[in-house]
């Protein structure tokens, strides 16, 4: 079963994927004519002026983003970068940028989509997503995409974002603290209960003030690092696009690593991280309180900015400055080495954020798992999928979980693939939308 998965999951994460990934990026950035890039001070703009928000939507168009933003940042910026530069060579991380920066318009067409089609629950909350653009933008015909988005979106949540997550955390705890992982997982269970029975008001609540503390806090560790070792950041940044195209000779523990094993784990794990694509953050974007589909989206552009090119760069940076790549180590344990031989106690900095990224993952998949479920089976199924949920979380400290975690994996792919055929259907009208919106006189389209 195992390799029949492993398989599987080779043929979903292999050139095809990444091809279609990268592609639709590219595809959305010519036709917005790069507009993701030349917009991003005014989307800066907007996400100050959002905090309250205009027009029709259960939360604010900044707590949009930092409900996305607490899903997509998360052991992705930890593990994932340190797993991508293990595997892929320190090439991995130029790969990781420029799937960001295409991904950025993936983002954004993601959420003005989301915006233009969403609907309103049996209980007057905002539902919005890959699954009601897909019925709500597209013929007939391509409607059973949007059952099979919500089918593996809501499957993949409990591996992924739950029972994987709580797992990461208490090893790590159990590794640095001796704390049982059992008592951790308990914990988990009570404090991601109390966020999540309170459904997204609570959720994006609690995303709003935990998700810029813990990010700017990251960040200014990697910060302190780099000043630390400003000497070392050019020849890092040579080594890192030397890599991406030449490959990454054997070094250490290190077994070596060619240009498409760069490519490759760079893509994968950059995906992985900002969930550009994925077609997860729409259905968080669509509750925001607005009636200006590219606005949000300018918003939504900037989660994938945020995460990749900002967190998971210092993650990537400090590696490569403090040179323990070659080490054969791989995952958070690598990034904990960096910081660890860096700072005096770096390494339960990483232990901390990692907890933290963690939890934040848990309550932003919940909500887009839950608004899967409710596509496929109404309201009546959230209090159930809100239970199940919960109690999923201390079984994930106590199992093995790497089949778990494989097949969560595939599930994630399995959601791209109907999301991106979407976007690629629905493009010519984002670009007609988002022109729309930027030929509008000055003080319409700012309003």
């Amino acid at each position: 079963m195992v390799d029949a998965i492993t398989t599987i999951n080779g043929w979903a994460w292999g050139p095809l994927m990444l091809l279609l990934l990268l592609g639709t990026g590219l595809y959305l950035s010519l036709g917005l004519r790069f507009m993701t890039l030349r917009r991003i001070p005014v989307a800066l703009r907007l996400l100050l002026q959002g905090r309250k928000g205009k027009g029709d939507g259960d939360i604010s168009p900044f707590s949009a983003l930092m409900t996305s933003l607490s899903a997509t940042i998360g052991t992705g910026n930890i593990a994932g970068v340190a797993t991508a530069v293990a595997l892929g060579g320190p090439g991995a991380l130029f790969w990781m940028w420029i799937t960001a920066l295409v991904g950025m318009a993936t983002k954004y067409a993601e959420a003005v989509c989301a915006v233009q089609f969403r609907e309103k629950d049996e209980q007057g909350n905002f539902s919005g997503g890959p699954m009601y653009y897909i019925r709500n933008g597209l013929h007939k015909r391509w409607h059973w995409l949007g059952v099979a988005f919500a089918l593996f979106g809501s499957l993949a949540g409990f591996g992924l974002a739950n029972t994987v997550q709580s797992n990461s955390v208490s090893q790590v705890l159990e590794t640095a603290f001796s704390v049982p992982p059992l008592a951790t997982g308990v914990v988990l269970m009570v404090m991601v209960g109390a966020v999540v029975l309170g459904g997204i008001k609570r959720i994006a609540s609690v995303a709003s003030w935990l998700v810029p503390i813990m990010a700017v806090s990251y960040v200014l560790m990697g910060l302190l690092v780099i000043v630390m070792n400003l000497d070392a950041v050019p020849g890092a940044i040579v080594t890192i696009v030397d890599a991406a195209f030449t490959g990454s000779a054997a070094a250490g523990g290190f077994a070596g690593a060619s240009v498409w094993a760069a490519l490759r784990f760079g893509v994968a794990r950059g995906v992985f991280s900002n969930e550009a694509g994925l077609g997860s953050a729409p259905i968080a974007h669509a509750a925001a309180r607005t009636n200006e589909p590219v606005q949000q989206g300018m918003i939504a552009m900037l989660g994938t900015f945020i995460d990749t090119l900002i967190v998971c760069t210092m993650t990537g940076l400090v590696i490569v400055i403090t040179d323990v790549w070659p080490s054969g180590v791989s995952g958070a344990n690598l990034t904990s080495m960096a910081f660890g031989q860096a700072i005096p106690g770096g390494e339960y900095v990483v232990t901390i954020g990692l907890c933290l990224f963690a939890f934040t993952t848990m309550i932003g998949w919940s909500f887009y798992g839950e608004r899967c479920v409710v596509f496929l089976f109404g309201t009546r199924a959230i209090i159930p999928f809100r239970v199940a949920w919960v109690l999923a979380i201390p079984v994930g400290t106590l199992v093995e979980l790497n089949l778990i975690w494989l097949i969560a994996d595939t599930l994630n792919a399995f959601m791209a693939i109907p999301n991106l055929i979407a976007l690629i259907l629905l493009g010519p009208l984002v670009f007609r939308i988002t022109r729309e919106y930027f030929n509008r006189p000055v003080e319409q389209s700012s309003s």
